[in-house]
């Protein structure tokens, strides 16, 4: 690999991103006071057993691991876009086990979603009620407001977090433009906290970030990074970008795994003898010429018809039920 790769794809945690190569002089943040990174121990939602599982099973790419490692020495966003089920998002939390970035601040992007609720959110109607029953302290307003995963990801960390924006092709037409001007940034304002500034001495406010009820300093309500964060944006490729939008990020694309992949990966995932793994294989294979299937629909029909212990026949018949097609319009009548 080159000198400045960090990210090795070996599932093995480390502490390579300290030898992450200098910034582009154009990509160099100084955002302040440095933060510790923070450890898993620190999300309050606890790591489920299923995100650990994928990080470590993650088998990735020679492609892939270049371009990681073009990403975090470019300080750009990896965009990565390919078919259901190839491990778009299981990605970003291999990343982030093996480099030691801590929990992976995850914003899922519906058609409803805009760039402030990434940022953060503040609920105006909790501090009105507050100032009735007389419990709002003045210059409160931070009392009410919480970052969100975006925001979160922009604190100044002295090492990059892990942000993984999912889905973005589902949001509106507006969000990934309105995403340019932050992640070229790297920064962003709290309006409230910035009015909230100018009436007092310090204009230091404690708020809570995503995943944390530690609270983290923000002066004069601006958030600029030092650590420019690890930010994967999947699509499933349902729609296009603004040719802006994509010339500010790194691009991989994802492809449909062939024979060699497939088995690399169900043996990451199961203990499942070979003969009864080659053989759906070799029919989940058949079966995705026809139509798009996801290759969590192939390691699901090999784990039920393992444990079930059913003879041939059923087994087919279950991995058959267990491996539709996702499109309604393939034609779905058997293998």
């Amino acid at each position: 690999m080159p000198h400045w790769s960090v990210y090795t794809g070996d599932h093995e945690p480390h502490d390579g991103i300290d030898d992450l190569p200098a910034p582009p002089p154009w990509r160099a943040f100084d955002g302040g006071p440095a933060l510790p990174p923070p450890h898993e121990g620190d999300d309050t939602s606890a790591v489920s057993p299923d995100r650990v599982h994928r990080a470590k099973s993650y088998v990735a790419t020679p492609e892939t691991v270049r371009l990681v490692n073009a990403a975090l020495v470019l300080r750009r966003p990896l965009l990565v876009t390919g078919p259901p089920g190839t491990g778009k998002s299981s990605l970003a939390y291999a990343v982030a086990r093996e480099l030691r970035l801590g929990p992976v601040l995850r914003w899922n992007i519906t058609s409803r979603s805009t760039l402030a609720d990434g940022l953060y959110q503040y609920d105006p109607l909790s501090r009105l009620y507050a100032a009735r029953e007389g419990l709002d302290r003045p210059g409160g307003v931070e009392d009410h407001l919480r970052l969100g995963p975006l925001g979160t990801a922009l604190l100044p960390y002295d090492r990059p977090r892990a942000l993984l924006v999912d889905e973005i092709d589902k949001s509106d037409l507006d969000l990934p433009n309105d995403l340019l001007n932050v992640l070229e940034e790297g920064q962003y304002e709290i309006p409230e906290l910035v009015r909230a500034a100018r009436h007092s001495r310090g204009g230091a406010a404690e708020v809570l970030a995503d995943g944390t009820d530690t609270p983290v300093t923000v002066r004069r309500g601006r958030v600029r990074c030092r650590a420019f964060p690890f930010v994967v944006l999947t699509s499933n490729g349902e729609r296009e970008f603004p040719p802006a939008f994509l010339r500010r990020c790194v691009r991989l694309k994802l492809r449909r795994p062939d024979r060699d992949r497939l088995t690399d990966i169900v043996r990451a995932h199961l203990d499942t003898p070979d003969g009864d793994a080659d053989r759906l294989i070799t029919r989940f294979l058949e079966r995705a010429s026809g139509g798009e299937l996801a290759t969590d629909q192939l390691l699901n029909a090999l784990y039920l018809t393992g444990v079930a212990g059913l003879d041939a026949d059923s087994r087919d018949d279950l991995a058959e039920q267990l491996m539709p097609y996702l499109s309604a319009s393939a034609d779905g009548d058997g293998f």
